[in-house]
């Protein structure tokens, strides 16, 4: 399994994870000591939900549908707007506060995967911001 994949399957954010992050923000120089101090913010290990609070926190005055965005992209390294339903299904059911069966179902029923096994993760930023599906 290549090295970048199990980091996101143990559901640990790292140091390098911040650096990817900010990096695909656009910060490409952040310093060891300002990543350091970042970790150290968190009460204990960054999994996902921790990651996303702390981003929103920082990120104060931003539009809550980029936060959200932006949270995807690092699952999406292509930037294909796409995450695989399978990889997206074992996250929200391994980590954290764990989805259960039935709230899977609702998921797929609410944003099913195309034909692919692809799941179009802007679209269900836009409805979780919005309250409502995008117009095609």
């Amino acid at each position: 399994m290549p090295e970048e994949q199990k980091e996101i399957i143990d559901g640990i954010i790292s140091k390098d994870d911040l650096r990817d992050v900010l990096a695909s923000m656009g910060q490409l120089n952040v310093k060891n000591e300002e990543l350091e101090a970042m970790i150290k913010e968190a009460s204990g290990p960054i999994n996902f939900t921790v990651f996303l609070t702390m981003f929103g926190e920082k990120l104060k005055g931003a539009d809550p549908e980029d936060v959200i965005v932006s949270a995807f992209k690092v699952l999406d390294p292509e930037a294909t707007g796409l995450i695989k339903k399978q990889f997206l299904e074992e996250l929200l059911t391994t980590q954290c506060d764990r989805f259960s069966a039935e709230e899977m179902k609702n998921l797929w029923a609410a944003f099913p995967p195309d034909v692919a096994g692809n799941v179009d993760y802007k679209n269900i930023c836009y409805v979780i911001t919005h309250g409502e599906e995008k117009e095609e």
